[in-house]
């Protein structure tokens, strides 16, 4: 097989149309979408015109494009959680490879059916965990495999989910409620669940997790809010969740930049907070600058469905009157938690911790790893990440790792494109799987329920026990 590789998208949202669009744009001598399927026009639409997909590759569905004989390399999955399982085991009978999303299924049901049907057909299949290729993890993992701390003995992790992403995906957003996606540590959390269980090096032995929905709920509604924020809510200008912050203002990427070490970021995001009116007349001259004042990526994209390309202030905040992303974040149908504690004791003895929240003051993981030599205190963020490591002897420290806030850092700390680069080498040779294939992401999928077993029955999950009763289904 020659590059480059001719794919097929299924779903045009942020994950299909941004990063695995934009490497093919980047990368036309690896990768070529040749067809897409989006029920959404106008995500369909601007897929293809940015690809150059003709007419007749345009599809309103999955089930459409599968329907016809096999004519492409590959197919990327980026539909909702709930509809992986049907595309992907579709696309592996008719013969394609396949880069799924995580999380794999929202159902043990539908891993095992996708990890039965890899097997069965002898397709590679690739899973979205995209933060095994990102640099920072990457450096963690050598640095852990080289033994500078010993043997770890304890692991402290903590997804920080930014205030603005929890209100934004998992109160107001397409992960608000269990029924509709997936439960939130396996929707969020599959990542870390992945990352422990790939640095540890051994199989979990037993979990444990507590956790519930503690904020986002009607008894802490502000006395006098209406349904919708932009309706007059008479704590617009105290309350952080006001959507137009979110949508219009850019309030998190104005706190993101505050918190970077690239005063030219600071710059123009100041610009863009104090004095859009300038900034707009200056995007005139630096042409860049007009998609900073009319801002149209995530966390924006979503209200724009089928609506016209009208980025300005005042059509965004007509938006808001009836989108659900304008609701009062305490008015909303959500029913998943918002903060939960998961306790793993691996089969090597090691303990780790894993504390998920939606209340952080940026979005990134915080990490502890404690050694019988040393001490790794890790610091990944959006503006920024570090490593550190402490030597437990001679008493020094020194810093292993360091990256400053970028485009590529703010998009899972730049594992994006070298997941993508490494799903299409394993296709092209045939050689060896992707690090994220199908057996090894299965055993964060595992966890992520098995946490949620227990959370829900209030117990402990050995986790043998778990997995033959899985292996049955």
């Amino acid at each position: 097989m020659e590059f480059p590789l001719t794919a097929i998208l299924l779903g045009a949202g942020s994950r299909g149309f941004f990063p695995y669009g934009h490497f093919a744009l980047q990368n036309p001598d690896k990768l070529n979408f040749i067809a897409v399927a989006e029920p959404i026009e106008r995500r369909r639409e601007d897929f293809a015109h940015q690809h150059d997909i003709p007419a007749d590759r345009r599809y309103p569905s999955w089930e459409n494009v599968l329907a016809e004989d096999k004519f492409a390399d590959v197919v990327f999955v980026c539909t909702q959680d709930q509809m992986h399982i049907d595309p992907a085991l579709h696309a592996l009978e008719k013969g394609y490879d396949i880069l799924l999303e995580k999380p794999m299924a929202h159902t043990l049901e539908g891993c095992m059916g996708i990890i039965h049907k890899v097997e069965e057909t002898q397709r590679i299949l690739g899973i979205g965990h995209v933060l095994r290729y990102a640099p920072f993890f990457s450096k963690l993992k050598e640095i852990l495999e080289s033994q500078k701390i010993g043997k770890i003995v304890n692991v402290t992790w903590r997804e920080n989910v930014s205030w603005y992403h929890m209100a934004h995906s998992f109160v107001r957003g397409n992960w608000r409620r269990e029924s509709e996606s997936s439960p939130m540590i396996l929707a969020k959390c599959c990542h870390d669940l992945d990352l422990l269980y790939w640095l540890v090096g051994t199989l979990p032995k037993r979990i444990t997790s507590q956790g519930n929905l503690f904020h986002f709920k009607s008894e802490n509604i502000p006395e006098g809010a209406p349904q919708y924020c932009v309706e007059g809510c008479p704590v617009q200008s105290t309350c952080k969740y006001y959507a137009p912050r979110i949508y219009v203002d850019m309030e998190p990427f104005w706190q993101i930049t505050q918190k970077s070490e690239r005063p030219l970021y600071r710059f123009f995001m100041n610009l863009r907070k104090y004095s859009p009116k300038f900034l707009a007349t200056l995007s005139k001259i630096i042409p860049p600058l007009k998609r900073l004042r009319y801002w149209r990526d995530w966390p924006v994209d979503v209200l724009y469905e089928n609506q016209p390309a009208d980025y300005s202030d005042e059509f965004k905040m007509g938006l808001l009157k009836n989108s659900p992303y304008g609701r009062c974040v305490y008015q909303c149908d959500n029913d998943v938690v918002d903060h939960q504690m998961v306790s793993i004791e691996f089969d090597n003895g090691v303990i780790a911790n894993l504390t998920m929240h939606g209340f952080s003051e940026q979005e990134g993981r915080t990490l502890r790893i404690d050694g019988t030599e040393g001490t790794i205190i890790g610091l990944f963020h959006a503006s920024g990440e570090k490593i550190m490591v402490y030597d437990h002897f001679s008493g020094s420290e020194r810093e292993a790792y360091k990256r400053k806030l970028s485009l590529k850092s703010m998009t899972h700390g730049g594992g994006d494109e070298l997941l993508i680069a490494a799903f299409l080498e394993a296709v092209q040779k045939r050689k060896e799987e992707p690090l994220t294939n199908a057996r090894a992401a299965l055993e964060s999928h595992l966890m992520a329920f098995a946490a949620e077993k227990s959370r829900a029955e209030k117990n402990v999950i050995e986790m043998d026990e778990f997995r033959k009763d899985v292996e049955n289904l």
